[in-house]
């Protein structure tokens, strides 16, 4: 099939069918598809759309694209969250074993941070030996032992993704509705769940910065993932602060550990429960989502969650007792406290720069073959709205030999604003979307 043909067909804001999205997929993994043909393509869609029928086309090509996880010969139903991205998002380390530990298997490919966003994997391998490398009958053995497993993307897995993700980084076509949504439903359909659990985040930290946007892709993915046959809900959490107070990897697995241990309350704990009782509603294990964080709360009262975590843990590699001592986790040398200038209500933050400023100190990368320090990071003390006195501790940052410290804090610094009003407060689970 002519390139071409495909490129002025949708130039001129035609439906692409099946099988010309198809060649247009297989063109970009075999390379008949030459590069600045794929970002004419890239570009027409970003310009003129694409139909939910061309949306689904294009996901299950990308899915269909390499390798493909047959996960059926593990009993019950199979689950999976994915998150648009946030700062202080450590929830898959608080839902994976919670969820788990109410019966429901969670078979979860994650990825690694990238500019000012936290990725799962660097925070799991901030653990003592932990591996989050493993091969497909492994991951499929521990799912089925122990309820849970948490490893990065195989490169086979969805690889039309890995050349269009790269186009469109330098194409300025990253944010296109229907190349968002296919992008991220194809790997989760790759990896083969039978339930998916969407965490679409909107505000200062998202790549969706308003409710509109958000709820725009949030119905989106909804609606093509259940086209393709699986179910999916997504919820829409705010992300105009981080969502946890503790940014940087092993400070997140410490929190993590925090809020399974009973020790820490907070958004970070509520926006987990809210996912991982979806999760059990849409897999059958209880009727409503009020009876899923019900049950969710119960393993970490009796300490069910914890014990999976260290399981899980233990079953790749890690060492479990950071599970009783957080200690074992690397710790930064250096602490600076970040104080405010005034009195007054800590009315609004930007998330994105303080994510940033955790990326100055060594926490996150600009690349991915960037090293990380994995005890970097920031600890948050206030929220927003909360009252504070000229001199109080805004947050404290743990710094490395590495850390660009002038940066960060400077960053950090204007990152939060005081003012005499106390601000509305922002709904933190601000949609449901079936």
């Amino acid at each position: 099939m002519n390139p071409c043909d495909i490129i002025r067909k949708k130039r001129f804001g035609g439906e692409l069918n099946e099988a010309e999205i198809r060649a247009f997929v297989d063109g970009v993994v075999d390379g008949s598809f030459a590069d600045y043909q794929a970002s004419a393509l890239l570009m027409a869609i970003c310009i003129n759309g694409m139909t939910d029928r061309e949306t689904l086309a294009l996901t299950l090509a990308m899915a269909k694209s390499g390798e493909t996880l047959d996960l059926s010969d593990i009993p019950g139903i199979k689950a999976d969250k994915h998150s648009t991205g946030g700062v202080g998002d450590t929830t898959s380390l608080v839902l994976v074993p919670l969820v788990a530990a109410c019966g429901v298997k969670m078979a979860k490919m994650s990825g690694r941070g990238l500019g000012f966003t936290g990725g799962t994997l660097d925070k799991m391998e901030s653990i003592p030996g932990m591996s989050i490398d493993m091969d497909v009958d492994a991951f499929k053995r521990q799912v089925t032992d122990i309820g849970c497993a948490i490893i990065g993307q195989t490169a086979e897995l969805a690889p039309a993704d890995k050349v269009l993700y790269a186009l469109r980084d330098v194409t300025a076509t990253v944010d296109c509705m229907p190349l968002v949504v296919s992008s991220i439903l194809s790997k989760k359909l790759a990896a083969g769940c039978d339930v998916v659990v969407l965490d679409v985040k909107s505000g200062s930290g998202a790549i969706m910065d308003t409710p509109e946007k958000s709820r725009k892709l949030a119905e989106m993915m909804v609606r093509i993932g259940n086209l393709s046959g699986k179910r999916f809900s997504a919820l829409i959490t705010d992300m105009d602060q981080p969502l946890g107070n503790y940014i940087g990897n092993a400070l997140e697995v410490e929190e993590a550990i925090d809020i399974l241990a009973g020790r820490t309350q907070g958004a970070l704990k509520d926006v987990a429960l809210e996912l991982g009782a979806h999760i059990l509603r849409n897999a059958g294990a209880v009727g409503t989502v009020p009876e899923g964080i019900k049950l969710l709360d119960s393993k970490i009262r009796s300490g069910e969650g914890l014990k999976k975590l260290a399981e899980m843990i233990a079953a790749q590699g890690g060492d479990p007792r950071v599970c009783e001592d957080t200690g074992l986790l690397p710790k930064a040398k250096t602490l600076i406290d970040i104080k405010a200038d005034r009195a007054g209500y800590v009315s609004s933050m930007v998330t994105s720069d303080i994510g940033n400023a955790a990326k100055l100190l060594g926490a996150g990368r600009e690349r991915k073959t960037d090293a990380l320090d994995l005890s970097v990071g920031i600890v948050m003390k206030v929220r927003v709205g909360d009252r504070v006195k000229k001199g109080d501790v805004l947050c404290t940052l743990h710094a490395g030999e590495k850390s660009d410290r002038t940066g960060a804090y400077n960053l950090m610094k204007r990152s939060i604003t005081i003012s005499d009003e106390k601000p509305e407060p922002r709904p933190l689970i601000q949609a449901v979307v079936e």
